[in-house]
């Protein structure tokens, strides 16, 4: 029955039993989503699409095997919380990190990391206002142009550092805008969900020298 309400695409490759977090993390969603509005309601209707299978691509767009995954905005964990229950059976030494500044937003995120047991830790507060997390990959889906959001992750990013970022039909434009300030290596990968987005992968992310 779940197999066939959620189906898992080949490019996918996990258990029966990830496959049933995942439902289980929806589900927790849409039992917040009546008191808290973590997602608009009507993108719940597709939610295994749109958000689950969505963020679980960015797992498949980083050979990083160790260190701390930092997601910023993680609002409903969306791809925070998926990235953690995905990298649980894949690659489990890799710790995930989800910043979230409405409180409410980060109580549901603590719940849910509690609830399906995830090796996740969140801080609620502004990504700006917290300390050096030294990640070896930082996430964003949603969050804020590719030039301010280079501005929130970079002084988090460790050495050879990778950040993996989805964006949407305006993504050339954002790389354009952000190289006036910011030099890195740049990956477009397109989306394998969507066929207008992608998922910028960036390395090497360095201010222009003035």
């Amino acid at each position: 029955m779940m197999s066939e309400e959620y189906p898992i695409p080949s490019w996918l490759n996990v258990s029966r039993e990830t496959q049933d977090k995942l439902a289980a993390l929806l589900a927790l969603v849409s039992k917040w989503n009546k008191a808290i509005n973590l997602v608009s309601a009507s993108s719940l209707q597709d939610g295994w699409n749109r958000h689950v299978l969505d963020s679980a691509q960015l797992v498949l767009a980083t050979d990083k095997r160790v260190g701390r995954w930092l997601d910023i905005g993680s609002g409903a964990g969306f791809p925070g919380l998926v990235v953690s229950i995905v990298l649980d059976e894949i690659n489990p030494a890799v710790w995930v990190t989800l910043v979230e500044s409405d409180r409410r937003k980060a109580t549901f995120l603590s719940e849910a990391v509690r609830t399906l047991d995830l090796k996740a830790d969140v801080l609620c507060g502004r990504i700006e206002q917290q300390a050096p997390m030294n990640a070896a990959i930082v996430s964003a889906r949603a969050f804020a142009p590719l030039s301010r959001l280079l501005d929130d992750v970079q002084p988090h990013m460790a050495e050879g550092g990778v950040g993996v970022f989805l964006k949407g039909q305006s993504h050339q434009a954002e790389v354009s805008a952000a190289m006036k300030n910011w030099m890195f290596d740049c990956d477009v990968i397109p989306s394998r969900t969507y066929d207008s987005s992608v998922v910028l992968r960036l390395e090497k992310v360095r201010h222009v020298k003035s």
